[in-house]
């Protein structure tokens, strides 16, 4: 049975995953001006509780400030999201370098903790940043933070043949205590969390090689990391797609991995300063390791393709679900290991996997969007049954997000539902699985 949960005359958005509560009882998400949901202008973080429909403002943006991308902790009632600036100048105005994560907890609504601090003027202050987060996802315990980022100083600095350029790469905000920056500009401001990145660009990938020009689309790999092939155990690890250079010289997408070392080895820093310099991005810490999981250019559709969607663990670690064309050009679920290995196809539909997606709790499923029905495959076989039948084009489930509660007995998605007044907006629905 399908449910519609909101009604009200603006654009609700899901973020792609964890948008339940932990009790499964409310729904975070954002809202937007216009029907699609497509411009980032919304002003309020809410929630809407699943039995009543009853709706809660979690955080309302002030001066001139957007909002959005929400995502609930695992273990708690904290919500983080996308903060955009406040005041905004020509200079300074909304954009990947420019806005940064907050949070709110639900007990106390309203009140915004600055999740990663900002230092934009040399000497630059360890862990802090020096531009802008996104997507920010909390850890299967909920103690870590995972985002994608984009640096002012180096989308600012002329782009000579010399120091890195701004290319978007994953972070981590870890628990290591609050982070305080000087005063030294006027958009510099202190975090609750000690943030750093774990991945590593280059200006220009060699063709053939592991090299990325963009790492982005993170997800943390299993609910407590995964094991490794020789049996001992990764705590923390991000999957992540990276954007390498085939030997033929064309792009191509394929999926990495970096191991995380324990809390404390963050700060340790590696071959380059974690705060990075005026013509250097803070380079990550010393014990960080980043792998390429796959190896698609001779496959006759090289390299992972499809909707945008993020590569998605399940819940033990051991598989990492992310979208590939077959040899027919459908875009299907394929299955990887985080130790490497080739990749299993999962489901074998005659029609594209056609959103982001989720896996279910115990790892037996994984919902997403296709043929204009919200489905579920079965994680072992592949095999696809429709939670809602195909409707109109115009109605058919949003790309976003197809998100399960934490019990597993429902999915959280998006349609596009008209009002009254001939008006469009999206609307968010709930669907049982059994």
């Amino acid at each position: 049975m399908e449910r519609q949960l909101t009604t009200a005359p603006h654009g609700h958005i899901l973020t792609n995953a964890n948008v339940w509560s932990p009790d499964g009882e409310w729904i975070v998400y954002d809202i937007r001006s216009d029907a699609a949901g497509s411009v980032f202008d919304g002003t309020r973080v809410e929630r809407v509780h699943v039995p009543t429909g009853r709706v809660e403002v979690l955080y309302e943006s002030q001066r001139g400030a957007c909002c959005g991308v929400a995502s609930y902790s695992p273990v708690d009632d904290r919500v983080a999201f996308i903060l955009g600036p406040e005041d905004p100048t020509p200079d300074w105005e909304y954009g990947p370098h420019h806005r940064q994560g907050v949070i709110v907890d639900a007990a106390n609504p309203g009140v915004a903790l600055n999740l990663d601090a900002r230092d934009l003027t040399p000497p630059f202050t360890g862990g802090a940043l020096r531009g802008g987060t996104h997507v920010h996802i909390f850890s299967g315990d909920g103690a870590w933070i995972s985002f994608t980022y984009d640096d002012h100083v180096l989308t600012t600095r002329e782009p000579t043949g010399q120091g890195d350029l701004n290319q978007r790469n994953v972070g981590v905000a870890v628990p290591l205590g609050g982070v305080s920056v000087p005063r030294s500009h006027p958009r510099n401001h202190d975090g609750a969390f000690y943030s750093t990145l774990v991945t590593r660009t280059v200006r220009q990938p060699r063709p053939g090689s592991d090299e990325i020009a963009k790492a982005y689309e993170d997800a943390w790999v299993g609910v407590a990391g995964y094991q490794r092939a020789n049996g001992s155990h990764q705590e923390r690890a991000l999957a992540f797609l990276g954007d390498a250079i085939g030997e033929n010289g064309k792009p191509l997408t394929e999926l990495f991995i970096v191991d995380l070392p324990p809390l404390h080895g963050i700060r340790k820093a590696g071959d380059g300063p974690l705060q990075g310099t005026p013509t250097l991005r803070p380079q990550p810490p010393l014990a960080v390791v980043q792998r390429r999981l796959t190896f698609t250019a001779e496959r006759k559709y090289p390299g992972i393709q499809g909707v945008r969607h993020w590569p998605r663990s399940s819940p033990d670690g051991s598989q990492i679900a992310c979208l590939m064309r077959d040899d027919n050009g459908v875009v299907q679920l394929w299955l990887v290991s985080p130790n490497g290995g080739s990749p299993r196809q999962l489901t074998r539909d005659p029609w594209d996997v056609a959103s982001a997606f989720t896996w279910n709790r115990d790892g037996s499923a994984i919902a997403y969007v296709a043929d204009g029905s919200v489905m579920v495959a079965d994680a072992a076989t592949g095999e696809s049954r429709r939670l809602t039948p195909p409707p109109d084009a115009a109605q058919a489930p949003r790309p976003e997000a197809v998100v399960f509660s934490p019990d597993g007995r429902q999915v959280t998605f998006v349609r596009q539902v008209p009002a009254a007044d001939e008006s469009v907006w999206n609307q968010l629905h709930v669907a049982d699985v059994t």
